[in-house]
C-alpha cells in the first residue's frame, strides 16, 4: 500500500457542520475540507462564516446563514442541500448556573440551542431523505453532565445528557437506513466559549492541573476525533460516546 493510502479519508464525502463560524465547528470544517470533504458550512453570523468559508481547501464549498432554532430557517437549510454523507453538529451555548438560580427560563435558552436545534435538523435531514445510505451523523457533546459534575454546570450539563442519550436512540432507530450516530465528548478546549467568560486565566491555569496530559484541548484535538467518526474507518462505530478530555475524567 502506498502513502495515498488513509482509511481516514473524506473524499467523495458532502458533509454539513453547524456552528461553523468559530471554535470547533470551524476547526472541523477546515480538517474537513484538508480530507477532501465537500464542506456545507451553517452558523449565524455571516462574516464569521465567510471567513471560514475562505479557509476551507479545495473546491464545491458552500455556506448557508441559518438560526437553528427557527423552524423555518431549519426548513430553508435543509431544503438547500442536494444529499449527505456526513453531519456534524456543532452549534451550541455554555451557561454557568448554581441550582437555585437556575429557573426554567435558563434550561429553555439552553437546551433550544444545545438539544432541540440539533435534534430537529437531524430529523428534517432523515424525514426528506437527504442522508445517503452510509452516512454518519456526529453531535458535540461534552464531558459536564455526562462523565463530569462540576460545580453550576448543570443546566448546560443536562443538555449535553439529553444530547448522548438521544444519539444512543437515534443510532438504533437510523441503523436500518445504515446511518451510523455518535457524540464527542470534548473535556475543556481553548475556544472562545471559555475565554473572557466568569474564570479568570489563573483559575484556568489551576483546572488546567487536574489534566493528567496538563493542558486543554485544542480544536483540532476535537476535529480528529470527529473526522474518524466522519470517515469510513469507523464504519462499524455507531451509538458510542467519544471521549476527548486529556485524560482528566480519569
Amino acid at each position: 500500500m502506498g502513502v495515498s493510502y488513509n482509511p481516514f479519508s473524506l473524499e467523495g464525502k458532502t458533509v454539513l457542520v453547524t456552528g461553523a463560524s468559530s471554535g470547533i465547528g470551524q476547526e472541523t470544517a477546515i480538517q474537513c475540507s484538508k480530507m477532501g470533504a465537500k464542506v456545507i458550512v451553517t452558523a449565524r453570523n455571516e462574516d464569521r462564516l465567510k471567513e471560514t468559508l475562505s479557509q476551507l481547501e479545495g473546491e464545491g464549498h458552500s455556506m448557508f446563514i441559518a438560526e437553528l432554532t427557527q423552524q423555518e430557517e431549519l426548513e430553508k437549510l435543509v431544503g438547500s442541500i442536494n444529499v449527505l454523507n456526513g453531519v456534524v453538529l456543532c452549534a451550541g451555548k455554555g451557561m454557568t448556573s448554581p441550582f437555585p438560580f437556575s429557573t426554567r427560563g435558563k434550561y429553555d435558552s439552553i437546551f433550544e440551542v444545545n438539544f432541540f436545534a440539533p435534534i430537529e435538523l437531524l430529523r428534517l435531514l432523515v424525514k426528506k431523505k437527504k442522508l445517503e445510505k452510509d452516512s454518519s451523523v456526529v453531535f458535540v457533546s461534552s464531558i459536564g453532565g455526562v462523565d463530569s459534575f462540576q460545580m453550576g454546570n448543570g443546566v448546560y450539563g443536562a443538555s449535553k445528557a439529553a444530547l448522548n442519550s438521544m444519539m444512543k436512540f437515534c443510532a438504533k432507530e437510523l441503523a436500518a437506513k445504515k446511518i451510523r450516530v455518535n457524540t464527542v465528548n470534548p473535556g475543556m478546549v481553548n475556544t472562545k466559549l471559555i475565554q473572557g467568560g466568569a474564570i479568570s486565566e489563573e483559575q484556568h491555569k489551576m483546572d488546567m492541573e487536574k489534566y493528567p496530559l496538563k493542558r486543554y484541548g485544542e480544536p483540532e484535538d476535537i476535529a480528529y476525533g470527529i473526522i474518524y467518526l466522519l470517515s469510513d474507518a469507523s464504519s462499524w462505530v455507531t451509538g458510542h460516546s467519544l471521549v476527548i478530555d486529556g485524560g482528566v475524567t480519569i
